[in-house]
């Protein structure tokens, strides 16, 4: 049920006031302009939350460049949490995650056919990104993890919710775990609910709706989470991993909210051994040991070790695996799904903006394509644009 992650320590809450003191400060300084906000004449779509720990956003950046890259030149920026360089850095073949962070990289490594670049100073990032001569065609640029960063206005800011963690229902750290308090909500021009259950009735979606209390501005979705077919990480013969149905599984994740994966593999293997990390962990040569005997300890016919895609990033580098480990080592991407037909309209929403503010000259011919040349032409048809998903 929605929420039901969520765990309040009262004791914290006289912390949470003073927390919220600065946090209200820092608001305000920006609403009376003395801490600036700028605005780009390249469309920039943030994405992001008001809570420590995952609600999802590596997925929902992924739509976003499956959604766009076949008609734009896709950039997207984050901040590049724990990478070992400094300032801006744009991603090529060559970029390793100490170069970029694990995020970044699996982007890169997912998606080599759009930039990505990370600097924890999002302005100088996106001046980079449109100036520098290798990026200045950039049609559209995605903010990965900024919804706090507001010394950028997006032209559309997407603000996710886990519906295990939903914001009206926490409190501000350190009693909670929100970073902001929930009227910080108001500067979103989109709220999606992520991880919802499949087996939301429209009643729930009723109700879910009216407690978010959004304003009229607002655009509310629902996604759920879809794992695909897991695929092994090192290669090898597929033949030799048990099915899904049959198989021990140890799980291995280094993320923030590891319960959500765990509710959902449990009921389709034979028996689950979770092995958890701290988000973006950098898995030392103890934690490998670490690993490798927690896989020996299984059954050997039948196991086999599912990660996710973040932490299959760190660990395809690593040294010390056991061989054992490395030919049963599964990756499970995942992806969203948006619920109650919204998929049509979140679409149309994103693209109309990209199509509306690009300064690229053929997406704004067929922008202008769209209206009719003469309107007394009764042979004249308007053109549509297609952006199709990969």
């Amino acid at each position: 049920m929605e929420g039901d992650y969520i765990k309040i320590n009262r004791w914290l809450r006289p912390l949470s006031f003073l927390y919220g003191l600065g946090v209200e400060l820092r608001s305000q300084l920006f609403e009376l302009n003395i801490l600036k906000s700028r605005s780009f004449t390249t469309p920039v779509i943030s994405v992001g939350n008001i809570t420590v720990g995952g609600t999802g956003k590596t997925p929902h950046v992924e739509y976003l460049v499956r959604l766009l890259s076949n008609e734009a030149k896709v950039a997207v920026l984050s901040r590049g949490y724990k990478r070992k360089t400094h300032g801006y850095q744009l991603a090529d073949k060559d970029s390793t995650m100490r170069d970029i962070g694990d995020e970044p990289y699996q982007m890169k490594l997912k998606f080599p056919n759009i930039e990505v670049a990370v600097d924890a100073n999002r302005c100088e990032g996106i001046d980079h990104l449109i100036n520098d001569e290798q990026t200045k065609d950039t049609d559209v640029i995605i903010l990965d993890d900024a919804y706090q960063h507001r010394y950028v206005k997006p032209g559309i800011n997407i603000l996710l919710v886990d519906y295990h963690r939903l914001i009206i229902y926490d409190e501000l750290l350190p009693s909670g775990r929100l970073r902001e308090p929930i009227e910080s909500k108001k500067r979103a021009d989109i709220v999606i609910i992520t991880k919802c259950p499949d087996s939301l009735n429209p009643i729930d979606y009723r109700v879910l709706t009216k407690a978010m209390k959004l304003y009229a501005y607002q655009s509310l979705f629902f996604t759920s989470l879809h794992y695909g077919a897991p695929y092994l990480l090192f290669g090898g013969d597929e033949t030799r991993v048990p099915k899904k149905q049959n198989s021990d599984v140890l799980l291995l994740t280094g993320i923030a909210s590891p319960e959500q994966m765990i509710d959902d593999v449990q009921p389709n293997v034979k028996s689950l051994k979770p092995l958890t990390f701290p988000d973006h962990h950098a898995f030392s040569p103890r934690d490998i040991e670490k690993i490798n005997n927690a896989f020996a300890a299984m059954p050997q016919e039948s196991r086999v070790i599912l990660t996710t895609e973040k932490d299959a990033a760190r660990l395809r580098n690593v040294s010390g695996l056991s061989e054992d480990v490395k030919q049963r080592l599964l990756v499970l991407p995942v992806e969203v799904k948006f619920m109650l037909d919204g998929e049509e309209i979140f679409n149309d929403k994103i693209k109309s903006y990209v199509r509306k503010n690009s300064r690229n000259s053929i997406l704004v011919k067929r922008k202008d394509d769209d209206k009719p040349k003469n309107s007394n032409n009764p042979g004249h048809r308007t053109r549509t644009i297609s952006f199709r998903d990969n």
